[in-house]
């Protein structure tokens, strides 16, 4: 439940943040009120095109034979593991520069009255969420990586989106504890972690399928120390791919998971970095 909870937080923080800025900059001029209702009208297309993903996946799921199902969930969860490194890679990459972006193509929409572009760019930005949104919860549910009835998850998604406008709110007024800087640094740190107990949990499906040999299994044995079923040692097993008894292709895969990471990471940061200053200097 709480990384259900955990996803829609972030998510849906990342959503408003997109949806508030655009929001802010139309409410601030003249011309830009009248592309209000364009705005919450791309907001409802988003939301409808992530509601229809959701809706064709479980359509597909369920006419899938028990192995087919265990295919399909293998490869959500690497999907899953994917779309969160994109994603983190996207918002390290873009992050600076995401307000004026955003709002260099309002303006574009507006001068020329295109209030259709201008409701076809919110919906793929909030369509880009919610589908992210929809892809890390299944990939999850299907992995294994939560448990619970349906009521029991679904009231988690709702808490997580309560706590979105909380923290979206605090976001807002600023602050020395809690600023967008501080938020993006430490759920990356949460979400990348997350990605790799997703891979974790579909090589661990790939290997049952007999599709990815284990090498040796296992490299060690340390549930007398860690048990990955309960306690802390399921929580590193949920958040992080912990195994007590790991196969060695699977440790291998992750530790290259992490070196492939860090690499990207630092990739996109001296891009990021080397974009913002070409930016500054072409403003001043």
């Amino acid at each position: 439940m709480e990384q259900v909870a955990f996803i829609v937080w972030r998510e849906s923080v990342e959503a408003l943040l997109v949806v508030g800025i655009l929001y802010s900059w139309l409410s601030a001029t003249p011309d830009g009120r009248k592309g209000l209702r364009w705005l919450w009208g791309g907001v409802a297309v988003g939301l409808a095109v992530a509601c229809a993903l959701a809706l064709v996946l479980l359509g597909i799921s369920s006419w899938l034979s028990d192995s087919g199902q265990e295919w399909f969930q293998a490869i959500m969860g690497l999907a899953a593991c994917v779309l969160v490194v994109q994603m983190v890679l996207w918002m390290r990459a873009h992050g600076r520069t995401l307000k004026r972006e955003l709002e260099s193509g309002v303006t574009q929409q507006i001068r020329q009255s295109n209030w259709w572009g201008l409701l076809v760019l919110v919906a793929i930005a909030v369509a880009r969420e919610g589908s992210e949104t929809v892809v890390f919860l299944y990939g999850m549910i299907a992995s294994g990586e939560t448990t619970g009835k349906s009521w029991m998850l679904a009231l988690a998604g709702v808490i997580g989106f309560l706590l979105a406008l909380l923290t979206f709110w605090l976001l807002q007024l600023g602050g020395k504890i809690i600023t967008w800087r501080r938020f993006f640094k430490l759920t990356e740190a949460l979400l990348l972690l997350l990605a790799g107990a997703l891979l974790v949990n579909g090589l661990d499906r790939l290997i049952s399928l007999d599709v990815l040999p284990a090498l040796m299994d296992p490299v060690w044995d340390s549930a007398w120390l860690l048990d990955d079923s309960h306690g802390i040692g399921k929580i590193l097993a949920d958040f992080a791919g912990y195994r007590a008894y790991p196969a060695l292709s699977e440790l291998l895969i992750w530790l290259a998971y992490w070196a492939v990471v860090w690499f990207l990471l630092h990739r996109a940061g001296t891009r990021a970095v080397r974009a913002s200053r070409t930016a500054a200097s072409a403003a001043s």
